[in-house]
């Protein structure tokens, strides 16, 4: 109930939220909410799974809802570890352990099919990342004014490093991952860009923020899978 489990018969060295930000891609969300369950279950974690939806018409801001489901999530438990993933995403490999790094935030999604399981980029951080609460709240969680797709993971990986901290990555080996839909022939006649950045992170960083975040909480329901937090 409510997406939320915890091993029978041992007790869990590691508590995760997974966190996916959501709008209306209901296609996918079965199909993780199919794979990830039995996997997270064989890692033997305690765990929730939130879905965070955005209500209405505006452009998505993925960025901005993860603030949500962390400031949410955090009233339910001392969560050990926060799993940010993209609701398209599923893993290979049952040893890509979905608990934090004890010292930095860290980069799973390392080798997706989409990019010929290599990154795209050096300081890419998007698609699947483990941060504790500490260092969410060190790097003031993610900036909540991206609209639209791209461009929020650049900026996240520059609070990492303003922050004093630096990314860690699951080795490519371990963390692989199918993009669920993903098409090879339009991607070999569109190649993949870097979407380009529109903050000065430097400047904004300390006061675009979990410390300015503010939004409607409309609903908070349980269902069989996952805890559902719609917002506006």
């Amino acid at each position: 109930s409510g997406g939320h489990y915890r091993p029978p018969h041992c007790f869990a060295r590691y508590k995760s939220a997974i966190l996916v930000a959501y709008s209306n891609q209901e296609k996918y969300l079965r199909h993780l909410l199919y794979y990830i369950h039995p996997f997270l279950q064989r890692q033997q974690l305690c765990y929730t799974i939130y879905l965070i939806q955005q209500v209405g018409t505006g452009s998505f801001n993925r960025a901005k809802l993860l603030n949500v489901g962390v400031r949410e999530a955090m009233k339910d438990e001392e969560w050990d570890c926060l799993v940010l993933h993209d609701v398209d995403l599923v893993p290979e490999n049952d040893y890509n352990l979905y608990i934090c790094d004890e010292y930095y935030p860290k980069h799973m999604a390392s080798a997706m099919d989409k990019f010929q399981y290599t990154l795209p980029y050096k300081s890419f951080f998007g698609g699947v990342s483990a941060l504790t609460p500490e260092h969410y709240m060190k790097m003031n969680g993610f900036p909540n004014t991206y609209w639209g797709d791209g461009g929020e993971n650049d900026d996240i990986a520059t609070r990492i490093h303003l922050a004093g901290m630096k990314i860690v990555r699951t080795s490519p080996q371990l963390g692989r991952y199918r993009v669920m839909d993903y098409n090879e022939e339009t991607e070999i006649q569109e190649p993949w860009r870097r979407p380009p950045s529109r903050h000065d992170t430097r400047k904004t960083w300390k006061a675009d923020g979990m410390n300015t975040l503010q939004f409607r909480l409309l609903s908070r329901t349980k269902h069989p899978l996952y805890t559902k937090i719609a917002v506006d």
